[in-house]
Order: structure tokens, then sequence, then C-alpha cells
């Protein structure tokens, strides 16, 4: 397959992210209601995968690379169907992980099949579903690439160590963006976000998942092990921030326009967003702050009652080889959580797809994944308290 880089007008998690729970939902999956938790010996269905060659697979809108002149087409997965037999129905569905969430939720809280054999949605959201235990866990026997090739910063998050429900789909950094030739100085500390030549002109997200680790770790906390003081700390500031006019308000992917149209100077931003951005306005910088940065990713997993687990796991492994990565990698352009992609993207004869090897944004380098650190989920019995005391902030 060629390595022609691609990049999309708008990435899929700038366009599309989740809010950080309603209450309703937020109390359902935090809590882990008794009834709706699933016991791992009633998770898995008859496995049609040796007579059903075939899988459906959802996940959001522009994660997967698309031929240019035919965009219908998907250059990896068709791929993967002409050299294993095997037909995917690849739906994109998912447009906000709570709202995912509540479609497909009354299915496996009652144990009925969700008519999908493999989803991706966001770490945060997938712990939620290993506690309830609406997801299978893999056969590694099946994934030799997984085990080989998976990124070792991504391998054991606390939602679920050893990462046998989940394999990261694409991997990302919340930081902070900034145009450097407006503001006229570099801006290295999440602290810096408060400085008085930037009032007015700061946006943060949103979302509370989003939002909150990046917050945490400017006042120097571990958020691997982050504690709820912490969180009510990281509020209590941001409301100070609000009342001085210092934030100019909360976005969702609306700071890509702020900051291109130079309304907003500094912002909490996502790195694959930032690549794009940097490619129409190099004077856009994205840091991670010498206090750190949170590392995401978005995973696939393999809901209860798939009736095509060993397609499923079979198609995740197919990605996972270190071409196939690299070719996903130079059209979505988020961390890549193959690392041995960025060799095949190195040697590319295309002088533009072989920069891409040397991007920190799609390969961190040593000194960055130094400062980098997966945030530990909002403790499940908090939630609801939690989401209501920022959507108050934010002021959803």
């Amino acid at each position: 397959m060629p390595l022609l880089p691609r990049k999309p007008s708008l990435s899929r998690r700038s366009l599309l992210r989740g809010l950080g729970g309603t209450a309703a939902l937020g109390a359902l999956a935090g809590c882990g209601v008794p009834a709706a938790y699933v016991a791992p010996g009633d998770r898995a269905a008859t496995d049609r995968s040796a007579t059903q060659h075939r899988l459906t697979w959802a996940n959001w809108p522009l994660y997967i690379d698309t031929d240019d002149e035919h965009p219908s087409r998907r250059p990896t997965l068709e791929a993967f169907e002409k050299r294993t037999g095997i037909f995917v129905d690849y739906v994109e569905e998912i447009n906000d992980n709570d709202e995912f969430f509540g479609k497909i939720s009354p299915s496996l809280m009652n144990h009925q099949p969700t008519d999908r054999d493999l989803i991706v949605i966001s770490d945060w959201m997938c712990g939620r579903f290993v506690r309830l235990g609406w997801v299978q866990e893999m056969d590694r026997s099946r994934q030799p690439n997984v085990t080989e090739y998976l990124d070792p910063q991504l391998r054991s998050p606390a939602f679920d160590p050893g990462r046998k429900y989940t394999v990261p789909w694409q991997s990302g950094i919340t930081g902070i963006a900034y145009n450097r030739r407006r503001l006229g100085r570099e801006i290295r500390h999440v602290s810096d976000l408060w400085a008085k030549d930037l009032k007015g002109r700061v946006t943060l997200l949103s979302g509370m998942d989003e939002a909150f680790a990046l917050l945490m770790q400017g006042n120097g906390v571990d958020i691997t092990d982050w504690k709820n003081d912490d969180f009510h700390t990281v509020c209590d500031q941001v409301e100070k921030q609000v009342a001085k006019g210092q934030i100019r308000r909360f976005t969702g992917n609306d700071y890509i326009k702020d900051l291109s149209s130079g309304d907003v100077l500094a912002c909490q931003a996502y790195s694959g967003d930032v690549i794009q951005l940097q490619a129409d306005d190099p004077d856009i910088e994205f840091v991670v702050p010498e206090e750190g940065a949170e590392l995401w990713a978005e995973s696939l997993m393999v809901p209860n009652l798939a009736a095509h687990k060993a397609n499923a796991e079979r198609l995740i492994d197919f990605y996972y080889q270190p071409e196939v990565a690299a070719e996903l990698a130079a059209w979505v352009n988020y961390v890549c959580p193959v690392p041995a992609a960025q060799d095949v993207l190195a040697s590319s004869d295309d002088e533009e797809t072989a920069a891409l090897a040397e991007d920190p944004l799609i390969f961190p380098d040593a000194a960055m994944r130094e400062r980098l650190a997966i945030a530990k989920d909002i403790p499940s019995g908090q939630r609801a308290e939690f989401a209501k005391r920022w959507n108050g902030i934010v002021g959803v």
C-alpha cells in the first residue's frame, strides 16, 4: 500500500467529542448498577467466525484512511478484506461517547446482542464498559502483532490493567496550542495560561474528562493517582479565572476557529488538530508543558455477545502490523500506538511522508514521553457529583 499523507479538513476528535456524561448515564455507568453488571461467564455468544466470514465495526467519522479520489474507499480495510476473505460492515455511527453509550446500553444491560462485533470509544468511557462487564476479554493468541508492537506506554491503563479488554486504535495528547507570532513569547507551563497578556484570549475544553488532567498536572499532581481534593482545587482555580475574565469561553472543536482567527492566543488542544492547523499556519505551536500532559487513547473493544469475536480480533491484529499502522498514521495524524511504524514511514521515498516519522505529535520522542501520563479515571462514586460541579462552571 502506498504511504501517502492525507490530512482531513477537520479531525474526528475535534469535530466530535464526549461531554463528560449526563447525570443519568453517569450514575448508571459510574456506580455499576448491580442489575446492569454482566458476570464473565455470561458475556460470550457462540462465535460464528469460522462459518460467517464477516464482522460489523462501529467507529467515528474521519477515523480511518480513505482514497483521495474515491472517498468511499478505505485502502487498509480493503486490504484486510482481500487478505482474509472477511467482509467488514464499517459503520461510522459514533458521534459522541455518551450518545453511543445510550444507544447500545439497553441491549448490554439486558444481556442482548448489540449487533456489533467491534466498537471504538474513548478510554474514559471504555472504563465504564469494563467496570460493568460489557466487553469480552480478547484472545491474545490470535493477536501476535498487538503483543509485540503495542506502545509500552499504553499497555496497562488503570481501568484495564494489561489491556485484557481493550486495544488502542489511535492515541493523542491533550496539551496547549498557541500562536507564538501573535503572542510574542513562548508558553512552557500550564500556569502561563493565566498571564495578564492573555486575559480574555484563553479557552479551555468544556468536556470534564478532556480538561481536568492537564489542569491538575499544572498543579504538580500525579494524574495516575490523583485525589478528589485535586479535582476540586482545579475547579476552584478555574472559577477564579472565569470571574477575572481570563477565560474567553469553554469549547469543543471551536478552539480551532478561534486560534486560527487570532481571537484566542492560547488554549487547551489536541495534538492531532494542531498538526492540521500547522499546515496552514506554521506560527501555531503545540506544547507539552514542563509539568506534563495527558496521553489518551480511543480503543477497540469486542462487546458482549458479539457473533464474530475471532474475526474482530483478527482485524485488530491486522492494524498492528507496522506497515498497516504506518498507512493509517499517515492519514489520521494522531499519536500512533505502534512505534515500529515510525521506521516504515521514515523509509518512504515520498519526502512529505518520510517527514511524518520525525513529527513528535505522531511519534513522541523520549524527552516528550517522560512528561506524558495516562490519567486515572474519575472515581465511579463521584462522577455525577464532579460532572455537576464542572458543568456548573462551564455553563452546560
